[in-house]
């Protein structure tokens, strides 16, 4: 083959490849989509009705708006931390609203409990442990038992009925399930000492600290997304949810050597009777003073 025929044909193929490889590349941009195309980020609607225990949220005032704007905002696009809060809600909520309202106590301030721990037996970085979050010392203050054997802030029934004492006395100081509620957060005395300072009575005309600033807000957005989650976009079916397994009670009063072997004698093991009681932080339990424990048992059918 002739030299200038073999180097035409050289020139022909490469820009044969070249344009094929634009085409190659103009149709992939061409069937780019937007993200906006499936995905869309809406502003939220605040609704001029929101409550907390009755107590009506001024949403009319300009900063209020903006700080519910910003949990709603915060609580609805955490996708999957609110479809986990609304099936742990539908498995721990039959539990809690029939305690809260057992000792007198509205029946939003379970959306505190999913507030302090996601409804989870877990602990702060502070050390706040359990559903509702208490402090060691608090907990031994209002009767719970902790120690490394046992901490019944992990015990959902008696940290409920702790927390409920707390709340009740919190109200009574400040007049409002509001300030008590904030005051869950921060405490008595520094909800006290701001609103002498401040010279105010109310929440929402508290200059605070930023994690109590958001509380209420938080605990109002939660319930929300929690009340009407349809309204906020999470789809699910009822399968979908949590339940919360059925268990019987046993009572003990005696010293506990070994937790595996004693939950071998119910049919069940150790994971599983930990999982029902969390208070048990140990293998065994110790009880030299003969308290009466109830221990959750697994139920079979």
């Amino acid at each position: 083959m002739p030299k200038i025929i073999r180097f035409l044909s050289v020139i022909t193929l490469t820009l044969l490849s070249i344009s094929f490889f634009n085409a190659l590349h103009i149709s992939d941009v061409g069937s780019e989509k937007n993200t906006a195309d499936t995905y869309t980020i809406k502003a939220l609607k605040i609704p001029n009705n929101l409550t907390f225990a009755g107590e009506k949220v001024p949403t009319e005032l300009y900063d209020i708006k903006e700080r519910m704007d910003r949990e709603l905002l915060v609580n609805t696009y955490w996708q999957s931390n609110g479809l986990l809060l609304i099936k742990r809600a539908h498995k721990y909520f039959p539990l809690i609203e029939p305690m809260l309202k057992e000792y007198g106590i509205p029946d939003d301030f379970k959306y505190l409990a999913v507030a302090e721990s996601g409804l989870e037996n877990n602990s702060s970085p502070a050390g706040a442990a359990g559903f509702w979050h208490f402090l060691k010392a608090s907990a031994k203050e209002y009767g719970l038992e902790v120690n490394q054997n046992v901490d019944e802030r992990y015990n959902l029934e008696k940290a409920t009925k702790v927390a409920a004492e707390y709340l009740k006395k919190s109200k009574k100081r400040f007049g409002t399930w509001t300030l008590a509620a904030a005051a869950y957060n921060a405490g008595n005395t520094r909800i006290a000492r701001n609103l002498k300072k401040q010279q105010v009575d109310d929440y929402y005309d508290l200059l605070l600290n930023n994690e109590t600033a958001r509380y209420i807000f938080r605990i109002v957005a939660l319930k929300e997304v929690l009340s009407y989650p349809k309204k906020y976009g999470f789809e699910f079916e009822k399968e979908d949810l949590y339940y919360l397994p059925k268990t019987k009670t046993v009572k003990v009063d005696t010293v506990i050597s070994n937790i595996a072997s004693f939950a071998k004698g119910f049919q069940t093991n150790y994971k599983e009777l930990k999982l029902h009681n969390e208070w048990l932080r140990e293998n065994k339990l110790n009880n030299k003073s003969r308290k009466l424990y109830k221990i959750k048992i697994p139920f079979r059918e």
